[in-house]
């Protein structure tokens, strides 16, 4: 997509600090974090959400959830926990028309607990 600012991160066109990458995802900082760790995780397929994948997507699904427990580990977070968040359309939060998964935690750390 030609003014989508994950599609731009993915292309390298914009900076990102990638905490993950592999063929199929990318997984960054979120710039305006709601935790005291906030990680994008992004497929770098454009899809626009939820509910524009369909059966071809199930091993995309799965294994960026997969990525999501495995960052979470990495960043020391698994262990007290942590969230997987999707926003799906503007009613639910969802600001960049790119699926998209939130990772969130490390409230322990920080002596916050935040629910979303």
């Amino acid at each position: 997509m030609e003014n989508c600012v994950f599609c731009k991160i993915i292309a390298g066109e914009m900076p990102a600090k990638f905490v993950y990458q592999d063929d199929l995802i990318v997984a960054f900082p979120d710039i305006k974090p709601s935790a005291p760790v906030h990680i994008l995780i992004v497929p770098k397929k454009h899809t626009e959400s939820l509910k524009t994948t369909s059966e071809e997507d199930q091993v995309l699904l799965g294994k960026m959830l997969l990525i999501a427990g495995k960052i979470a580990k990495d960043l020391g977070i698994s262990e007290s926990g942590f969230k997987v968040v999707i926003n799906n359309g503007p009613d639910a939060g969802q600001l960049v028309k790119h699926l998209h998964f939130h990772l969130l935690g490390g409230w322990a750390k920080n002596e916050g607990r935040v629910t979303i």
